[in-house]
């Protein structure tokens, strides 16, 4: 019965967060804050990541495939598109979901227990208009940027560590890269990408909105947002491929 009461709890603190904003100029101040805090401040992690796992995709892939019948190319054609069906998408979500997920759940929270938020009601504002929808517009408009960046990195990685290490000579690499492209599965990434922002921003969002107590109940509202989020986008990720590759 909790886990309905909760559920009832996020699509009513949603739907409240979904409302026209009172103020556009406010609205658009707060979005432009959010876009800084959720996206700019993620791209330094996104990238060094991203580069290592493509640096390491690929010397895993020529360690493995030394059949003299799998032409080298492969191996460029596989890091991509494993750094765009899955990679990317999915595990660079998880990630800012732990970065960005718990300074959202944290920030609302802290306003929830020192009553910022009773103050913004008393004023006649909708703080979950207020809070929450700049966060998730910026997150929806953001994280497809952040990923279409891991992908370049990570593609860009895998080329570095094939020609350094002389596992993957770098026309073969560049070949497989280049041919057996699938413009969809770019299509389905953004689609997994703008799923698992919504996912990230509103749990975090209601969990740090709907927080009781002090200090210490705020630090287990953020997290709980990045367990749930994490738990959220690999269910997501089965439902989305299945609906989307199937």
């Amino acid at each position: 019965m909790k886990l309905f009461s909760e559920i009832g709890e996020y699509v009513l603190l949603i739907l409240q967060a979904f409302k026209r904003p009172d103020k556009g100029f406010v609205f658009r101040r707060q979005l432009w804050t959010d876009l800084k805090q959720i996206g700019s401040d993620s791209i330094g992690i996104i990238a060094i990541i991203s580069v290592f796992l493509g640096a390491i995709m690929a010397i895993q892939l020529a360690y493995n495939i030394d059949s003299p019948f799998i032409p080298r190319p492969i191996i460029g054609f596989a890091t991509r598109s494993m750094l765009i069906l899955e990679i990317s998408p999915t595990f660079m979500s998880m990630i800012l979901a732990g970065k960005v997920g718990s300074r959202i759940a944290s920030e609302i929270g802290t306003m929830r227990i020192t009553e910022q938020i009773d103050a913004l009601r008393v004023m006649g504002v909708n703080p979950a208009n207020y809070l929450i929808l700049p966060k998730i517009t910026a997150a929806m408009i953001y994280f497809p940027v952040l990923v279409t960046f891991s992908i370049f990195l990570g593609v860009f990685g895998g080329w570095v560590s094939g020609s350094v290490t002389g596992l993957v000579p770098s026309v073969d690499y560049i070949q497989g890269i280049r041919e057996w492209f699938v413009p969809f599965n770019l299509v389905y990434a953004m689609i997994k990408t703008l799923v698992f922002a919504f996912i990230i921003t509103s749990v975090a969002a209601y969990r740090g909105y709907t927080v009781k107590g002090g200090s210490v109940e705020v630090g287990q509202a953020s997290t709980n947002a990045v367990v749930q989020s994490n738990i959220l986008i690999i269910i997501f990720d089965l439902i989305l491929t299945q609906m989307l590759l199937t």
